[in-house]
């Protein structure tokens, strides 16, 4: 099966232009910002599986997306046809070959600077971004040789055919020219194979010697993909159907699902009948005819349905009074069969004794909160025994930090003086688990740890061993956003839940006024807005021994904006994994919120910041300032 994305709402933060800039903190007074890098730094190439489709399907894969996300039908034809070749090709025992002609096909209808594995296997990815531009780069066509401003001719020798009617464009230049006049030595010609020394005409504006060409559509290749979707019949149900008209008696209709014979099939043998309220009568003059009935019957038009068979039993010389009513009558069997058919694939929810939805009526919290308080890093020169220790609740702590000697005093201290919790990354990389997972004993028989921040829903897996013996505290990428999540995560073993952070206000009351289980709501932090799989400064996925090992600097990392906003990067050396956080710190206030836990999520505020931070959430109220967001709690979701 091959699925085409729908068209979704992302605005495309990715495809935009970024400065990595890194700003060194070493000496504070005299901190100094360099730009690393520059261009388009999220945008990843487009993937392109065909080579892992075997092993996919082998795993047990039975259903291929296809990101077609804006893209134009040409596209769809072109790529759900070689998807399907594949398909085809590795169900069928036969050697997989790749043709590199549909793979050269694949990157004419849309490629990003060329294609990119992923993350579809271990090896380092070292071209997972393209950052020279954003958006479809065609077929690389040659370098300009000559150009005649005047005539608008550009030269070249082609390093792939190109004929008329097909698109080009030039790498300083967004737009494309429509090639309308193709030369062979002052000889118009129609098509132009590779190393043949061709001159293009009508090629006017931004053209320097040296520039790259690329073809960015072919119009072959487009004809053959509209034919493929053009004047076809889409596939439609076959269905048998029984049509009794008698005297007297009010017209009925039956329908026959056919030719599906495999019990799993939505369609196997589904019968339907449907009796309209239209009751023949004796003709005084011309009596309907078994044509006419049919006829009027086998429109069906637009519907996923076709009548293969209609059989019409019909008394002789009868009279319908309107015969609209057979249309009426063959819809309403049309929608008795679907109903049916919605039976067969209707999903059962499990039963919730949830509480009515009554209206809600909250009364202002006066109550302190507990406060959690979550430290994405630690700093050796702070004295956290200077922490407001009375207002702790409990302490988070990022799970490479226990790994890291130098924070071997600070993390036995904690653990003495508070309840301290292990806090997993959201992606684990499967090389790096065992040496997680082996870990995890030295560290719960070294510090006095309390319990675990549960980040993905495979670390209930990962933990099973755990479960029971601490306390097991669901993260908020765990997407909590109502009581069926709630209550199957209470099932597996969840203590305590962390809301969503895409929760509105009315949200959030309506999930906190039911809730039966504990709960927790991040009320201040500089937080992830993704997880990337990727090193900015590395330029990898994966470290490798001639990096140079930027993010073990002392150095603070930020990509800017096209509109100067700075969002901090947070580079992971562990498993070579990126945070980006919000150019904005989250600050709410929790006095009309019924929570009573809440999590302050620290990255390198100073002591004296962060005990401020824990009076402001301890009294339920925000920092003010420009450089503080309500995030989510007053927009509609």
């Amino acid at each position: 099966m091959v699925v085409l994305g729908n068209r979704g709402k992302c605005a495309g933060p990715c495809r935009l232009p970024y400065e990595l800039l890194a700003e060194n903190n070493e000496n504070s007074t005299n901190k100094k910002t360099l730009t690393l890098d520059k261009g388009y730094l999220l945008s990843p190439k487009d993937l392109c599986g065909l080579a892992h489709i075997p092993r996919l399907i082998q795993a047990g894969v039975k259903c291929f997306k296809i990101e077609g996300r804006m893209k134009n039908p040409e596209y769809v034809a072109t790529v759900t046809r070689i998807y399907r070749k594949y398909i085809d090709l590795a169900l069928s025992g036969q050697e997989y070959v790749i043709d590199e002609q549909d793979v050269t096909d694949l990157m004419q209808v849309f490629n990003r600077g060329g294609f990119s594995s992923g993350h579809l296997d271990n090896n380092s990815n070292r071209s997972l971004i393209f950052s020279e531009k954003p958006n479809h780069m065609g077929i690389y066509l040659g370098t300009v040789q000559k150009y005649n401003s005047n005539k608008g001719h550009i030269t070249l020798s082609l390093e792939s055919p190109l004929a008329l009617g097909d698109s080009v464009s030039l790498e300083k230049e967004n737009g494309s020219y429509l090639v309308s006049e193709l030369m062979e030595k002052n000889q118009n010609i129609k098509t132009a194979e590779i190393d043949q020394y061709v001159t293009i005409g009508r090629m006017k504006g931004k053209i320097a010697i040296g520039d790259k060409l690329y073809k960015v559509t072919n119009k072959k290749l487009m004809e053959e993909a509209r034919r493929s979707y053009q004047n076809r019949e889409n596939k439609k149900i076959p269905l048998n159907c029984n049509v009794t008209i008698k005297k007297d008696t009010p017209i009925q209709m039956e329908l026959f699902t056919i030719n599906e014979t495999h019990p799993s099939s939505i369609y196997h043998q589904i019968k339907v009948k449907v009796t309209s309220d239209i009751v023949p009568t004796e003709a005084l003059k011309t009596p309907i005819s078994m044509e006419r009935i049919i006829k009027q019957v086998s429109k069906t038009n637009n519907t996923p349905y076709t009548f293969e068979n209609i059989t019409v039993y019909l008394d002789d010389g009868l009279y319908v009074p309107s015969i609209s009513s057979l249309n009426e009558l063959r819809r309403n069997a049309l929608e008795a069969l679907e109903k049916e058919v919605e039976k067969r694939i209707y999903r059962k929810y499990p039963s919730l004794d949830l509480p009515k939805e009554e209206a809600i009526t909250y009364i202002p919290n006066l109550e302190h909160p507990k406060i959690s308080l979550f430290l994405r890093d630690l700093h050796i020169d702070y004295d956290y025994a200077q922490l407001q220790k009375d207002k702790i609740d409990k302490v988070y702590l990022s799970l490479k930090l226990f790994v890291d000697k130098r924070y071997t005093d600070i993390i036995e201290y904690l653990s003495e003086q508070y309840n301290l919790y292990i806090y997993l990354p959201t992606i684990i990389k499967g090389n790096y688990k065992n040496i997680i997972l082996n870990s995890f004993d030295d560290i719960t028989s070294r510090f006095s740890i309390k319990g675990f921040v549960l980040s993905n829903i495979a670390d209930f897996e990962f933990l099973k061993k755990y479960q029971g013996k601490y306390e097991f505290i669901g993260n908020y990428s765990l997407n909590v956003f109502n009581h069926y999540t709630m209550k199957e995560y209470k099932n597996l073993g969840i203590d305590r839940l962390t809301l969503s952070r895409e929760l509105n206000e009315e949200g959030l009351k309506d999930i906190l006024q039911t809730s039966d289980i504990d709960t927790e709501l991040i009320v201040y932090g500089n937080l992830p807005i993704m997880v990337s799989n990727y090193c900015f400064l590395g330029k990898t996925n994966h470290c490798y021994p001639d990096c140079g090992q930027n993010c073990t600097k002392i150095s603070k990392y930020y990509l800017k904006d096209r509109l100067g906003f700075e969002f901090r990067i947070i580079p992971d050396s562990f498993q070579t994994v990126t945070l980006i956080c919000n150019s904005k710190t989250l600050s709410i206030s929790t006095k009309n919120l019924p929570i009573t836990s809440v999590r302050l999520d620290m990255l390198d505020e100073t002591i004296e910041q962060i005990n401020e931070i824990i009076s402001k959430a301890y009294v339920r109220e925000k920092l003010e300032g420009m450089q503080y967001t309500n995030g989510n709690l007053h927009r509609e979701v």
